[in-house]
């Protein structure tokens, strides 16, 4: 007698970071990388892993992590305990769960402490079974400054505000989401002792769970209820709206990067990575920078040498083979997610759209940040970009074939972006695109 065959419905496998991609046997396995910081011996193994698995490419998030496309079914068990054997997991990096904790890209003075920071939140949230079956996903981010709103988009956004009595304090924001409805944080506590924000989040994270609809994000619970009634939700969660503070018995200092002025950038064009470059960059960063690559919230990749004569050194081996650098302040910012390419939820093929667009930016000195989505979901945060272009839905014509539209926002300011065009068609988005660069 045939043994019956158990199937597995693969949306339990999310809470593993696996997304089934369109078709009967793909699958997309994202990789939580604490901060964004990994390690050259990590990089090598993903970089094998992608060889193997995924076409010998690898795509960089906004939220610095790695996805890996294209993957069987049946492979998926041994890419996840080959990253295990480097320390890398994808437990809740999709899912009802906190997601890995983002850190600071703008390379500050405070970027130190904001990895610090990360890493604590990390390891005290990602993954835990107590901070798992959520309503729907919780993220966190960490900047050392407010300018470039990653604050405002978080469930818990952290942003530096000083430093007393050698302790570092924190601003907190809450309840920020984007998707089909952006909505930015509010400032829930100002100046507030990092010693004092795990047991915070965790108040928060409570009432999240305890209040929160299924399948709704943070920023429903807010709009619901209002901003007094979730502050006294919080103080009943907490028995106070600032609860004790949690001895740190973890090192205060990043040893990566200290003493470097500039950080040495590599642009990934729409986050799409060959593992032969992933390969060589974790060469540079063997030699040059502590063994430490960092992927930035534009996808980038981004060294801190220890000294800016190994960072001059770096920018000369980079020279030499034939790799494209720049510093920090290069002007080419294009961040897109997967698209339609690998997304289920993709309507248009972003990196097209990348790539015509860049060619436009071209004839340009300087160029503005640009961020393109697949969808609604808003996963490359358009709203955050100079110029954010969103595919928001496909149109059937009479001929049956059906064609995407596109909003465009703009951020002007320091809150989120504002629509500045709906239901266009993909020559007036260009059209509109090129004024906007002019």
């Amino acid at each position: 007698m045939k043994e019956r065959e158990e199937t597995v419905d693969p949306r339990q496998w999310r809470i593993d970071g696996i997304y089934q991609q369109a078709g009967d046997n793909r699958f997309m396995q994202r990789i939580k990388v604490p901060a964004g910081v990994l390690g050259a011996s990590q990089a090598r193994q993903v970089a094998e892993l992608a060889d193997r698995f995924a076409g010998a490419r690898l795509h960089l998030t906004c939220r610095g992590s790695i996805e890996l496309h294209d993957l069987a079914a049946e492979n998926l068990p041994e890419i996840g305990r080959r990253l295990a054997l480097v320390g890398l997991t994808g437990r809740g990096a999709c899912g009802g769960a906190v997601r890995g904790v983002s850190s600071s890209a703008t390379f500050s003075s405070e970027f130190a402490s904001c990895q610090v920071l990360a890493r604590r939140l990390h390891r005290h949230f990602a993954g835990h079974p107590a901070f798992e079956g959520l309503p729907k996903k919780f993220k966190i981010g960490v900047e050392g400054d407010a300018s470039g709103g990653r604050h405002l988009i978080q469930d818990l956004g952290l942003v530096h505000a000083g430093v007393k009595e050698n302790r570092s304090l924190w601003d907190v924001w809450c309840a920020g989401g984007l998707g089909r409805e952006p909505q930015a944080g509010f400032l829930l506590g100002e100046r507030i002792p990092e010693e004092r924000i795990i047991p915070l989040t965790e108040g928060i994270l409570r009432v999240y769970r305890e209040h929160a609809a299924p399948g709704r994000r943070l920023k429903h619970l807010l709009r619901e209820r209002g901003e007094k009634e979730f502050r006294h939700l919080l103080r009943q969660a907490t028995g106070e709206l600032y609860p004790p503070q949690v001895e740190n018995r973890f090192a205060g200092s990043l040893t990566v990067g200290e003493g470097s002025e500039t950080p040495v950038i590599v642009p990934v064009f729409a986050g799409e990575l060959s593992t032969r470059l992933l390969l060589r960059l974790a060469d540079a960063a063997e030699l040059y920078a502590a063994d430490v690559l960092l992927l930035t919230s534009d996808q980038d990749i981004a060294f801190l040498p220890a000294t800016n004569e190994a960072g001059e050194a770096l920018a000369r081996w980079f020279r030499e083979n034939e790799t494209d650098t720049t510093t920090v302040a290069h002007n080419r910012v294009c961040r897109a997610c997967p698209g339609n390419h690998e997304c289920r939820m993709g309507l248009v093929p972003t990196r097209e759209v990348a790539a015509e667009i860049g060619r436009l930016a071209d004839q340009l000195d300087t160029c503005p940040s640009i961020a393109i989505s697949g969808c609604p979901n808003s996963c490359s945060q358009p709203q955050l970009a100079d110029i954010g272009i969103v595919g928001s839905r496909l149109v059937k014509g009479e001929d049956g074939a059906r064609t995407p539209r596109f909003q465009v926002w703009r951020r002007t300011g320091l809150g989120l972006g504002e629509q500045y065009g709906d239901e266009l068609t993909y020559d007036e988005l260009l059209n509109t695109v090129q004024r906007l660069i002019s």
